[in-house]
């Protein structure tokens, strides 16, 4: 197992509820199978881009599989390299501190800039775990780097497998835990007002480390925009063109409410969590807006799910 020391922030941009001072749930009846076996829970259909991949490439991978995360790694031998996360493209594209090789190195030429390799904006000090690793070393690992997946690999460092937080919540989809969504969930959301424009959501989201921000109208939720809704609408076709010929306001100022595409997915503060992981892996969604008497009161995502499965 490697794990880096620098601590990301916290990506939902939330109060904390409390969830590591109360008892964990009692869950190894769940995972009492695979505990020693990482392999177990890890998804071994992964996809790895070589260091060489220029970052359209890798982007436009990203949204044709909806990753969220993809490993890097060497061609000839597979060993790890690196990762890039739909957060390090939007970063790229939308002004974070990646977006200065746009800048510094290309002049402004985004069109220059995209065919660089993706070695230039990805992540060399990646957190692993290996295959030998236990499953409450994954669990322990996750919430002590505040990140949602890593790459999994052999004794030669070769990627053999990814592992993410959807991976745990599947464990307790649907499974009655007697524990309700309002004991997990976190507070005083940051939101975004549906006329914000897409580049100021991006700013946010890059600043901040958010992976998605509500959209609510008076406190009325009106969708989710996530990490990867942003990089997908920067990627796209029509969109992308302006980007490279220097219509980048043209492309930036564009309220964020035209981004919501999908209908609201939601759950109430008195659901149980098992029934909560179980919607959000139903609905392929990281993460759900709690809502009680018609008004936003908090999110619950992957990670507060993970987090109550920790020991």
């Amino acid at each position: 197992m490697k794990r880096q020391n620098n601590s990301k922030p916290d990506v939902r941009g939330l109060k904390s509820s409390g969830v590591m001072d109360r008892g964990a749930i009692n869950f190894k009846s769940r995972l009492a199978n695979h505990e020693g076996d990482i392999m177990a829970l890890a998804s071994k259909d992964v996809i790895t881009l070589p260091p060489t991949a220029n970052i359209m490439t890798t982007a436009k991978t990203m949204v044709k599989h909806g990753f969220r995360r993809v490993p890097i790694a060497d061609a000839g031998t597979n060993r790890l390299a690196g990762i890039v996360t739909s957060l390090d493209i939007v970063d790229f594209l939308g002004g974070g501190l990646r977006h200065n090789l746009v800048k510094d190195k290309h002049n402004g030429n985004l069109a220059a800039a995209i065919n660089e390799n993706v070695k230039e904006i990805m992540e060399e000090d990646v957190v692993s775990m290996n295959i030998n690793d236990t499953i409450s070393q994954a669990l322990v690992t996750m919430i002590e780097q505040n990140i949602g997946g890593f790459p999994v690999v052999d004794d030669d460092n070769k990627v053999v497998a990814i592992l993410s937080e959807r991976d745990f919540v599947r464990t307790i989809a649907n499974v009655t835990t007697s524990k309700q969504v309002k004991e997990y969930m976190s507070e005083k959301v940051v939101t975004a007002r549906p006329d914000m424009p897409v580049g100021e959501a991006t700013r946010t989201m890059i600043i901040k480390g958010f992976r998605r921000i509500p959209v609510v109208r008076e406190n009325v939720l009106l969708g989710i925009i996530t990490a990867s809704d942003i990089m997908r609408y920067l990627a796209s076709g029509d969109i992308f063109q302006k980007l490279i010929t220097g219509n980048v306001e043209d492309a930036f100022n564009v309220p964020i409410k035209s981004m919501i595409m999908r209908d609201i997915v939601c759950t109430s503060s008195n659901v149980d969590i098992g029934k909560a992981a179980g919607k959000m892996l139903d609905k392929k969604v990281g993460a759900l807006p709690v809502i009680d008497d018609g008004e936003l009161c908090g999110i619950i995502t992957e990670r507060d799910i993970v987090r109550a499965l920790v020991d």
